[in-house]
């Protein structure tokens, strides 16, 4: 076994071993199903924490001649496939982490560096078969297969890590894609090769090189979305082993959605979340807010609207096909947003073409990136949205409608910048717009809540609802707004229209929030109403 060629089984074996572990082997049938096809090259982008070295991990244990895998993977759920016994530690691996290259190569150049210390292995192992010293790594791969029928499975992490790290060097870019074209594409010697990055490889300009990849991103993971992350099921099944409670687990790290898997968890977060016996946001471990407030604070028209109505519980509509898979070409306020999806601040709905905040994790490392500037605005909505929630519970109905007539000042500008033929603020604003001003409004409120818009309930749908997490012990809170007609027609449509039955399964106090607002009365926009029902 080598550190490059045919690493073994060492990280998985310790993988396997840790306190926790989620058994994703069965993603080995299908790579198993892409050995030798056209579909042989893979290319699987994720955020961090996201379990993608973890994988590569496997995937090397598990191919890798000269070593002997099968007790590590007795049990697991891949044992049990008709393909297992077949490609069991039957290939020649070649593993490569373009980080360390990265890091290492230091002045020389990085895929010079590279070719150097895989060549020498390569000779090490089978230099009987490479009777002159080649001067590429290509070369030398091509002289194997030639004289030996030497195949190859390359497995390739932090692939995206010179186009992330070395931003401003178009030729370092051009010249490492160029190499990897040159290595893996239209190669015989190649058997398989998965490559997993946080950007996806389809095109850097006009430079496409790597445009034999099939791609497995944060905006479409086909077949591959139960392997994402943790599923339902998988998470469920750690609450009850661990004593944690799901539905927290859920607003914490849930959110992020595939056709199939609606509901795909932040792996590291949830398994610190289970180490620690602690709800926490595990995010900043790895990486710090800067990184998030940089792309809020470019300067795209209604990039700063659309973020406004996620944090307020919203979603947006985001095109993105014009996202050029890099970190600087940015020509549209989507191309912002869909690079943040692939970092994994926004999650994505493809049917839709919506992205939207996922979870209170990702809430929290949008509030740290604006507490530090440019955001004062929504910071003080955020702030003063605990005493709204209190005066809610309490029913202080005028409390409530003077809390949103202040919200509606702070935040209104930013909804309806580009609303030039709006004579007024309250002209421009949308029942969009007025949902996101209460969602942002009742902030605070996610910490015991789950804010549920459109809520489909009794004869109609529901503008917003709160539904409390079990452990708080708090009331439900459904909310109506209604334009220009009274707070008390708001609470009217809700027992009318017996939207409290849509709560099914749910035994406590309900309250009923009916919210009036008012273009033509400038000095108090909102009005408010506040009943108590029990179900």
């Amino acid at each position: 076994m080598g550190i490059y060629l045919n690493p073994g089984n060492k990280s998985f074996w310790e993988a396997v071993r840790s306190r926790i572990y989620v058994d994703k082997t069965n993603l080995i049938a299908c790579t198993n199903q892409m050995i030798n096809t056209d579909e042989k090259y893979v290319c699987v982008s994720r955020p961090r924490r996201f379990g993608k070295s973890m994988t590569l991990a496997m995937l090397a244990a598990y191919y890798s001649a000269g070593c002997d895998s099968a007790e590590l993977f007795h049990g697991r759920k891949i044992e049990s496939h008709e393909t297992f016994q077949e490609h069991l530690n039957q290939y020649d691996v070649i593993y490569l982490n373009m980080q360390r290259f990265l890091i290492r190569a230091k002045k020389m150049n990085v895929t010079d560096y590279l070719e150097n210390v895989v060549k020498a292995e390569l000779y090490k192992v089978y230099g009987d078969l490479l009777p002159e010293r080649e001067t590429s790594l290509v070369s030398v791969l091509e002289q194997l297969y030639d004289n030996g029928d030497k195949q190859f499975i390359f497995l390739i992490d932090e692939w995206d890590c010179v186009m992330r790290e070395r931003q401003e060097s178009e030729e370092l870019q051009r010249q490492y894609l160029d190499f990897l074209r040159d290595l893996l594409k239209d190669q015989p010697y190649v058997a398989l090769a998965y490559v997993t990055g946080i950007l996806p490889v389809k095109k850097y300009g006009q430079h496409s090189a790597l445009n034999m990849f099939r791609e497995y991103s944060m905006t479409d993971q086909k077949d591959l979305e139960e392997y994402t992350g943790f599923t339902q099921d998988e998470v469920r099944a750690l609450c009850g082993q661990y004593g944690m409670d799901f539905a927290e687990i859920g607003s914490w790290y849930d959110g992020y959605m595939f056709q199939h898997f609606q509901h795909i968890y932040n792996p590291r977060s949830v398994v610190e979340a289970m180490r620690c016996q602690k709800f926490s946001n595990y995010w900043t471990s790895t990486e710090t807010y800067e990184a998030l407030k940089i792309y809020m604070d470019m300067d795209f028209d209604g990039l700063r609207s659309d973020i406004v109505q996620m944090l307020g519980g919203g979603r947006v509509k985001v095109n993105t096909r014009s996202f050029q898979n890099d970190m600087r070409t940015f020509k549209t306020k989507d191309d912002i947003l869909t690079l943040l999806v692939h970092l994994g601040y926004l999650a994505y709905d493809a049917a839709m073409q919506e992205a939207f905040v996922p979870n209170k994790e990702i809430i929290e490392e949008f509030e740290n990136a604006m507490s530090v500037g440019g955001w004062t605005n929504i910071m003080n909505v955020l702030t003063a949205s605990e005493q709204l929630l209190k005066d809610t519970l309490d029913g202080n109905a005028g409390c409530v409608a003077e809390g949103l007539d202040r919200t509606h000042m702070e935040v209104a500008s930013i909804l309806t910048y580009n609303d030039e033929n709006s004579q007024s603020l309250a002209d421009a604003l949308s029942d969009k717009d007025l949902c996101a001003l209460i969602g942002l409004a009742y902030y605070s409120a996610r910490r015991d809540y789950r804010l549920i818009r459109e809520f489909p309930a009794g004869k109609g749908f529901a503008d917003v609802v709160f539904l409390p997490l079990p452990h708080t012990a708090k009331p439900a809170l459904v909310v109506e707004l209604k334009y220009d007609k009274s707070a008390d027609t708001a609470i009217r449509q809700i027992r009318d229209r017996q939207y409290t039955q849509a709560l099914e399964g749910y035994t406590g106090e309900i309250l009923l929030v009916g919210i009036s607002y008012d273009k033509d009365n400038p000095n108090k926009l909102h009005s408010c109403a506040i009943e108590k029902v029990m179900e």
